[in-house]
């Protein structure tokens, strides 16, 4: 397999814990993949549900093709080797004036992962500007431990506790990621990052896809799953998921719900309260929707 990263580019990730951008996809297929999304926002009633916003690769058949996909998997191999697990996906939706915005956070916060090398794919759906919400990081930050976060569980935080650093952040040093639809970039776990409000005309749609090479685990004892993506896995630290047959199949439906039993005592352990997760509904028989 051809490698798709040089290795100066490798050493600009490992200096910098970011590496942007990358084309994966030409902008006319991605056009087809905004479609294909905002039909599923249509389907939840104008915005995605946070219920199948996690791990939506589980629910959506085109979505469990996407996080397999060479153009993303190629270059994610450079990084963390040949045996790849998809740990965790979802998109980050901003519409112009939703108030919506990312706290300066790491991604390790709360995840139990061990050791921290997993990256994250973030590939744009939609233009990604300063205007409308760009990622925002701060390069080099990745190579600190853990910092300590504080949950605030603000209402337009889009982060799950809606977390955010304890320690003073220096934006001065912030780089904005700014990305054409098909684009995507590339982060560090640990990499400070966050994003403002859409101040613009036109939504910022971004999906995120975490990898992680299969000999990391879940170090909070919680059990967790995994998509084995590519390779092969020797350690069996995580229940490997099932790929949906169709989109929104019933034993796909029924998995994911599990795996939200399972997320949600990971991801809130010690919090205040839990995942405001919508109630499941409950199909018309007459109408069979």
């Amino acid at each position: 397999m051809t490698a798709r990263l040089s290795p100066v580019e490798v050493a600009r990730y490992q200096r910098d814990g970011a590496l942007f951008p990358f084309r994966c996809f030409p902008e006319a297929e991605m056009a087809r993949f905004a479609r294909l999304y905002a039909e599923a926002e249509r389907r939840d009633g104008g915005r995605l549900l946070k219920r199948h916003n996690e791990k939506p690769h589980l629910l959506m058949r085109w979505l469990s093709d996407l996080i397999r996909d060479p153009a993303i998997l190629d270059p994610v191999e450079d990084l963390i080797g040949s045996n790849i697990l998809a740990w965790q996906s979802g998109f980050f939706a901003k519409h112009p004036g939703d108030g919506g915005y990312v706290s300066w956070h790491q991604d390790s916060t709360y995840w139990g992962l061990s050791p921290p090398d997993v990256v994250s794919a973030w590939i744009a759906f939609t233009p990604s500007t300063e205007e409308n919400g760009c990622m925002r990081v701060i390069p080099g930050s990745h190579v600190r431990d853990q910092l300590p976060h504080a949950d605030t569980f603000a209402a337009n935080n889009m982060l799950s506790r809606g977390q955010e650093i304890s320690v003073a952040v220096d934006e001065r040093q912030a780089v904005s990621i700014v990305l054409r639809p098909g684009e995507m970039s590339l982060h560090h776990v640990r990499m400070v990052h966050g994003s403002n409000t859409n101040a613009g005309s036109m939504p910022r749609i971004g999906f995120t896809v975490r990898y992680l090479p299969t000999h990391v685990r879940q170090a909070s004892g919680a059990r967790d799953s995994a998509t084995l993506v590519r390779g092969v896995d020797n350690y069996g630290h995580f229940e490997h998921e099932p790929a949906p047959r169709d989109d929104f199949d019933p034993a796909a439906v029924a998995y994911h719900a599990r795996m939200l039993e399972w997320q949600a005592q990971l991801r809130y352990a010690g919090a205040a309260r839990g995942p405001a997760y919508e109630p499941i509904a409950v199909p018309d028989a007459r109408t069979g929707g």
